[in-house]
């Protein structure tokens, strides 16, 4: 079997805001792959980093430690413009809520096309409706619509013209940050069947980004679990459900909920205590417990994950 081939590689990332005494460290010391047309999904309760990590990768917040690359090119810090141009093409972003990320005064048209027009990524007029109309029939809208504003349709929808706007720039990687937590509940899987089939057709690679493990089970390949800029545990989908280690990834499981009413109701609810961790002289460190299976910890706690394994 050939190697994955790794699209996006983050080493030793911190993220900070702030200077001094106020200074703030969002992400810390975080390091993983995203290989090439996988789905990477980062799990994590709301202020844990999980976007500020994607838009460090699309080069909005700046690296303060460590380095990201694309396709074996160095893109954090300062590059080449024309480097750079290259970078916000190739990768692009889906917002969480769709009625804030759609400028409200400008028609589909216009949304979908404008990184065609600032890039000039198009010949004629023809051409640039061309292009917007054939997002929006792969996004399964009707070209139509283009004519209308945002207002006028329903969150699904308005979801649609934002990946109908990411797709036009004909990207490689795309950040799908939390794009279905505004949506309604029977919407949702139809934008996730969506993701699937856009992955599928045009070879993308996604980082999802999300606080519900019961949505990346269905979408991801494999899964980071996120805890205050640590990343604590990441392995394959299906293996993080079977076999979860960290204490902080069994509670964020515990609180999927189960279709089955009667099993919700016996279900027990597991909330995480960092302070079962002692790390004053056994100081934790990343390591891969069982095959593309890492936990953070320190050696006391790898030793039970290890027994826990063997059970």
């Amino acid at each position: 079997m050939s190697e994955k081939e790794k699209l996006i590689e983050l080493k030793n990332v911190s993220i900070s805001f702030g200077t001094g005494k106020k200074e703030f460290t969002a992400v810390k010391n975080v390091s993983f792959d995203i290989y090439k047309n996988e789905t990477f999904s980062l799990v994590g309760e709301s202020g844990s980093g999980k976007t500020t990590i994607g838009r460090a990768i699309l080069r909005i917040n700046p690296v303060s430690h460590g380095e990201i690359y694309f396709k074996g090119q160095k893109i954090s810090g300062k590059i080449p413009r024309a480097h750079d141009k290259e970078i916000i093409r190739k990768c692009q972003m889906i917002f969480q809520d769709p009625m804030a990320s759609l400028n409200e005064r400008a028609k589909v048209d216009y949304i979908v096309s404008e990184g065609l027009i600032n890039f000039n990524l198009y010949d004629n007029n023809a051409e640039r409706k061309d292009k917007v109309e054939k997002a929006l029939r792969e996004v399964g809208l009707l070209p139509e619509f283009a004519s209308r504003f945002p207002h006028e349709f329903s969150g699904g929808q308005r979801q649609r013209i934002g990946v109908a706007r990411a797709l036009v720039m004909e990207p490689e990687f795309i950040v799908a940050d939390e794009p279905i937590s505004a949506l309604d509940v029977s919407i949702r899987a139809q934008v996730l069947n969506l993701l699937n089939r856009l992955k599928k057709d045009r070879n993308l690679t996604y980082l999802f980004i999300s606080h519900d493990l019961s949505v990346v089970r269905f979408i991801s390949d494999r899964i980071a679990v996120i805890y205050h800029g640590l990343i604590l545990e990441l392995s394959e989908a299906e293996e993080l459900f079977r076999h979860p280690l960290h204490p902080y990834t069994k509670a964020l499981l515990s609180a999927v909920s189960q279709p089955d009413p009667e099993e919700e109701k016996k279900k027990k609810l597991f909330v995480y205590d960092p302070s079962v961790h002692d790390y004053s002289t056994d100081k934790p460190v990343w390591e891969e417990i069982l095959k593309d299976h890492f936990v953070y910890g320190n050696q006391r706690e790898l030793e039970q994950y290890r027994r826990d394994l063997s059970v």
